[in-house]
């Protein structure tokens, strides 16, 4: 009979303090400085607190099923359980420790977790001591490395190597893989070496310090950036001339006269894009399209751009003070009028713009200057100087590659900006062609420096194994042309001025068609300096592990064979959230020309591959029907890689993203691409045994302003399914769920051991899904009453229902999330009519119904138990949420004890049992808000509901009538 493999629950697939996770991930967002997201820009990059935290409880046994392992057959008494409770809330403090930015690189912490991870190792490694395949799976001193084959920008792998497991990352996306090579692969291979450069083989006390981790990396890419900075001036500085304030400025703007005949620098040129005028009489003015002439709006640093009408044009000048009220629409003239003629007044719709654009008739013109002063930005008008300076760049390559035809991403082939090289100005080009071409440069003079500081001249080469002089020399040229790829993210004429500084590019996870756009000089000292993108890269570049084995690929998830025999977590392609292929190829043209010597396989294409990726893409396939069968037939293929090769006592761990409006829709957690994922991972041959609601991105990213973006992350725990796996009924289904949720949902709120619940109530709607499709996905199929398999959509209604949020009506969902917000305090009228229509329901709607009164001014605010009507009659109520019940339960309750709440509820049976599971959310929530009182009045009504249902029996049965009465 074949020995079978002992597997401890994982941590991860019982209980989590998800509150502490989530609040380290929210925090991390607002980051940057030393953070590795800052070494190179990747969309939808999941927090380092998420991803070390899912890896360590993905690792560490959890204590209660460990024991039963270790002595089966045995039934526990209280000191054991006692022992599990504090076993868990022992490695709930690891984590809660771990998350913490702060925390990121403090051994002390690391090594706690690590120590945990090793112990739970060996725990495994005993109980398949016997198995025949010991040696190769269940070495003790062996631990099994961590894979994650989309990879993307690298915060898993990164964090299973700080964790102290050897990191696997493959993507299919070069992009991808130069960013997981650059954190997890190249600083381990060149960890504790000093610098090479001249300056600091001089320095004497340079040479006596004990360079850590990356340090030295660092230092060197600090230096030959600066390096690159002094040599580009020297070829281009020319193009970037400052500004000289002259007594003619002066006369116009005396704020300016403390700077008379000084030279300014510039740290950005406003321009506008200009089309000719609609109207005949001025068909040769080419006029401005301008979002706004608004340039500074804080108190005291007011400006502002205004047109000056000619005869026949106009020119723009800046004026200092509070800016009038058409200053700040621009020219524009509404949603769909789009933009009106300066000169005329004629509107110019966007039917008419990009007629324009596509004819080549889109032109750009100076609207304002940005210069440094000494107490902070001065606005200059245009000069005809800075216009004529900026046309005579003549770049020597202009990228040719054309701009997907993705309709939903890339919005500036609508105006006949086609290729990549459209979307930089010429002087533009000529600084991202001299940068990136400085790469190669700097990387011979490493070379040189590396030779002369003692290293080996073997003529080995990154892309193998080496680390000799040329190898170095390429690891520093990596860097580098990241700051390159940080520069391009601000030099192009996507970049849009901001208050104080430049939005990048990828504000959103696309390219749109931005119309006034800011223009940064790479010698400046504004956002999207040279200077910045190095000193960006180095601050994360010393904080990375560099410690260990990590090894970074190019494959497709669905053909790759790292994974065999390893602990598999990844955070793979979202249905059609983003389109990563087409949008790194804005970064990987330029990382092609400064690395292709170094990465010549790697960077063999001329553009990123786009075909295999996995994303349910309509305009690449044809229809939204044909992309969706893609999607779900390769990520089953990569699923099933997976579960066939993942190390078999370690659970697989899948990332997934919600839009916002999937985690709003009326069917819970259900859409199409949650339902197409899950769907994928079950055919695949996978159980779920977790999932757990992870918050991952900042809600005030523009990217989330008024889009349907991503809000949060799903972690999905999946072991493989049983071969054996039988079929069951729609009725066992239900039986099993409601023997196992109760169960599970103890374990997440600890309600049982009387702590405080590490899960938020917001959140148990999520989290409960774990346990419900370890129910679902254990079985071959699911039943109806017509023998057809039970769907993945009415798998997640029947496990929402436990929790009574499908039964909630939609004027209690509202009073649910206002009290959430407000709980019994005032609140805007207009963020509640806001929140109403998003439940479907309105404020006049609920106000009817008596849970809602106004307050004046505008303001509204939920009733209190207490002021609710004792003459209620529910018989009467034409409108009676569950929220309304409840609260009348305990008023009736506070007032007549068991016996009024019984009289109550025999009169809203049918609501009864809603009205206990929202009595219990609301305890939860008011007991972690430190409402006493509030949790008080919930849980002395749950307490005493057994009690209740009997007085109100009572009261049923004394109201019944002989058959002769």
């Amino acid at each position: 009979m074949p020995i079978s493999i002992v597997c401890p629950k994982k941590l991860i697939e019982v209980a989590l303090p998800l509150d502490a996770i989530n609040s380290a991930a929210a925090r991390e967002k607002s980051i940057r400085h030393g953070h590795p997201s800052t070494l190179h820009l990747w969309w939808a990059r999941r927090p380092l607190a998420a991803a070390r935290a899912v890896i360590f409880s993905q690792l560490v046994n959890d204590p209660e099923d460990l024991w039963r392992c270790q002595n089966p057959g045995k039934e526990p008494n209280q000191q054991v359980k006692g022992h599990w409770t504090k076993a868990r809330a022992k490695l709930f403090g690891v984590i809660e420790d771990l998350v913490l930015w702060e925390n990121t690189t403090n051994e002390a912490v690391l090594e706690r977790a690590r120590e945990e991870i090793r112990k739970s190792w060996r725990e495994t490694c005993e109980l398949n001591k016997h198995h025949p395949e010991a040696k190769e799976l269940f070495n003790p001193e062996t631990m099994p490395g961590l894979h994650d084959p989309f990879a993307g920008g690298g915060a898993i792998p990164l964090e299973a190597q700080r964790l102290g497991l050897e990191a696997y990352a493959s993507d299919l996306n070069p992009v991808a893989v130069l960013i997981n090579k650059a954190m997890i692969e190249i600083p381990p291979r060149f960890a504790g070496r000093p610098p090479v450069n001249p300056e600091s083989r001089r320095d004497k006390g340079a040479t006596l310090k004990t360079w850590h981790g990356a340090q030295g990396l660092a230092e060197d890419v600090r230096y030959y950036g600066l390096w690159m900075r002094d040599e580009a001036f020297r070829r281009i500085g020319h193009l970037y001339p400052p500004v000289e304030i002259t007594a003619e400025m002066v006369n116009e703007r005396p704020d300016l006269k403390p700077y008379l005949g000084q030279k300014l620098t510039v740290v950005a040129w406003i321009w506008a894009r200009t089309v000719k005028s609609p109207n005949p009489a001025f068909s040769n003015v080419e006029v401005p399209l301008v979002s706004t002439f608004v340039l500074g709006s804080k108190d005291g640093k007011e400006a502002y751009v205004k047109p000056i009408i000619e005869k026949s044009g106009y020119s723009f000048t800046v004026r200092i003070g509070k800016p009038p009220q058409e200053a700040k629409g621009g020219t524009t003239a509404g949603k769909r009028q789009a933009f009106r003629c300066l000169m005329s007044n004629v509107p110019m719709d966007y039917d008419y713009i990009r007629t324009e654009g596509k004819a080549g008739r889109m032109r750009q013109r100076l609207m304002a200057i940005i210069a440094e002063g000494t107490k902070g930005r001065v606005y200059i008008a245009p000069t005809v100087e800075h216009e004529t300076q900026a046309a005579k760049a003549k770049p020597e390559w202009v990228p040719d590659l054309k701009l997907p035809d993705n309709p939903r991403d890339f919005k500036t082939p609508n105006y006949g900006m086609t290729t990549f090289g459209a979307l930089f100005t010429p002087r533009q080009l000529v600084a991202l062609t001299t940068f990136s071409d400085l790469v190669s440069e700097a990387r011979g003079r490493i070379h040189q420096d590396s030779v002369a500081a003692g290293l080996s001249d073997q003529n080995g080469c990154l892309d193998s194994v080496a680390s000799d002089a040329k190898a170095y020399a390429e690891a520093i040229s990596v860097y580098l042309a990241f700051a390159v790829s940080y520069a391009t993210n601000y030099w192009s004429v996507i970049a849009t001025p901001a208050e104080g500084f430049i939005r990048g590019t990828f504000s959103k996870q696309a390219l749109p068609m931005t119309w006034d756009f800011a223009e940064a000089p790479p010698f400046g000292a504004t956002s999207g300096n040279w200077l910045a993108a190095i000193e960006w890269s180095t601050k994360a570049l010393e904080l990375l592990p560099a410690r260990g084995v990590g090894v970074a690929s190019q494959c497709e998830a669905q053909k790759q064979q790292l994974s065999q025999n390893k602990v598999v977590s990844t955070d793979p392609p979202y249905y059609d959230n983003i389109g990563y292929a087409d949008l790194s190829d804005f970064f990987y043209i330029w990382l092609r020309r400064s690395l292709r010597e170094v990465y010549p396989q790697l960077l063999a294409t001329i553009a990123v591959p786009k075909a295999e990726e996995l994303v349910a893409t309509p305009y690449r396939h044809g229809t939204k029907q044909k992309a969706e069968k893609f999607f779900l037939d390769g990520m089953t293929a990569a699923m099933q890689k997976l579960s066939k090769q993942a190390h078999p006592c370690v659970p697989l761990t899948i990332y997934y993203a919600f839009k916002q409006s999937e985690t709003e829709a009326t069917d819970g957690t259900s859409s199409t691409g949650w339902e197409t994922f899950l769907d994928a991972v079950l055919k695949a041959g996978l159980a779920l045994t977790g999932t757990w609601p992870m918050r991952t991105e900042r809600s005030t990213r523009s990217i989330s302003l008024g889009t349907n973006s991503l809000a949060s992350s799903i972690i999905l725990v999946c072991r493989p399914r049983h071969t054996e796996a039988t079929s069951i009924s729609r009725r066992q289904f239900i039986r099993e769920l409601n023997e196992t949720l109760p169960l599970a949902l103890d374990a997440m709120t600890r309600e049982s051991e009387g702590l405080h619940s590490p899960v938020a109530p917001v959140d148990l709607s999520q989290a409960i899904i774990g346990p419900g499709m370890a129910v679902f996905s254990r079985y071959s199929a699911v039943l109806e009453a017509d023998g057809s398999p039970m769907s993945v959509k009415t798998a997640l209604q029947l496990i929402n229902r436990f929790l009574a949020e499908d039964d909630f009506d939609a004027d209690t969902q509202f009073c649910l999330r206002w009290f959430e917000q407000h709980h019994w305090d005032v609140g805007q009228f207009g963020e509640a009519d806001v929140l109403a229509r998003a439940k479907g329901t309105s404020v006049d709607g609920i106000n009817q119904a008596g849970v809602l009164t106004a307050a004046g001014g505008g303001k509204v605010q939920l009733r209190r138990p207490a002021e609710y009507p004792a003459d209620w009659r529910p018989a009467t109520d034409q409108r009676l949420p569950i929220w309304e019940a409840l609260h009348q339960l305990i008023r009736s309750f506070r007032s007549n004890g068991e016996t009024g709440a019984g009289e109550i509820l025999v009169q809203v049976q049918s609501k009864a049992e809603p009205a206990r599971q929202l009595a219990y959310r609301l305890y939860t929530l008011c007991e972690r808000a430190g409402l006493a009182e509030d949790a008080r009045a919930y849980n002395e009504l749950i307490t005493s509901w057994s009690a209740i249902e009997s007085a109100a029996a009572s009261v049923s049965g004394s109201k019944q009538r002989t058959l002769f009465e």
